[in-house]
């Protein structure tokens, strides 16, 4: 693994565990807030404490209320936010491309400076640049074939561009994956409300409209992660397909300045 995906997966997991970290803050203080206020209503029957509004569920009792399917959801909502601050992060031209960078260095090929151009390329590590260093490495200006250098520069890409696509692509996993759990959280909540039906008779609201509850929540919990994740894979890849092409032109260009440089020595 190369130190780009390296330090990409480094990134990925913290902002993951941050996130983490926030939204089981977020659940301890909706639970203790919940536990109080139930302290406070303790007059209350026990028929009217079992059958609550739907207006006054809070979002722990909603969690509890999807059943074990809300714990994936939850781990898939986590990655998925974690997924995309981090390519909003990730995805620019600038650490791609490095601009500056390539201008020295195509000074230094119009001299026919390999040496210079490769110090310059080792100072400034980015998809862009190692790229264009890989290609400078089988320069060799008493035997030049240029053949070689592509070929170079071919394999490099490859493998430079794809690393950070790949977490661009983690987020159309997080998409697909989304809606199955919750369809999957729903026909556990249908198949519950059923075997009350068998049991019990139709008669049981209260345990019907609770595992209704729980096919609902859970797909629309589902629908809620995936809509967002599935928007900004298309966001992050048409994004990240552009900066790709400017890549390949800029490369492409001091390729051939190398190629006029050597020739002309």
């Amino acid at each position: 693994m190369n130190t780009t995906t390296s330090r990409i997966l480094r990134t990925f997991f913290v902002i993951a565990l941050i996130a983490g970290a926030s939204q089981w803050m977020l659940t301890q203080s909706l639970q203790a807030q919940t536990e109080d206020e139930a302290a406070q209503t303790e007059v209350a029957t026990d028929e009217a404490a079992a059958a609550p509004k739907g207006g006054d569920k809070s979002l722990i009792d909603m969690f509890k209320a999807g059943g074990w399917a809300m714990y994936p959801l939850g781990l898939l909502s986590i990655s998925g936010f974690g997924l995309i601050v981090y390519n909003f992060m990730a995805v620019k031209p600038g650490p791609i491309l490095k601009t500056n960078a390539t201008v020295e260095i195509d000074k230094a090929l119009e001299q026919a400076d390999i040496d210079s151009a490769k110090n310059i390329c080792e100072q400034n590590p980015g998809p862009a640049t190692n790229i264009i260093h890989a290609g400078l490495v089988r320069v060799d200006i008493r035997d030049y074939d240029p053949e070689q250098v592509k070929e170079a520069i071919e394999e490099a890409s490859a493998e430079e561009l794809s690393g950070p696509f790949v977490l661009i692509n983690y987020l159309s996993v997080v998409a697909s994956l989304s809606p199955m759990v919750g369809l999957l959280g729903t026909v556990s909540g249908m198949v519950k409300a059923f075997n009350v039906i068998e049991a019990e008779g139709a008669g049981s609201a209260q345990a019907l409209a609770g595992n209704i509850s729980e096919a609902l929540i859970t797909t629309a919990s589902g629908m809620i992660i995936g809509i967002p994740a599935m928007f900004f894979f298309f966001f992050f890849k048409n994004k990240y397909g552009k900066i790709t092409s400017r890549v390949g032109r800029v490369v492409g260009d001091l390729q051939f300045t190398l190629n006029k440089a050597i020739k002309n020595r």
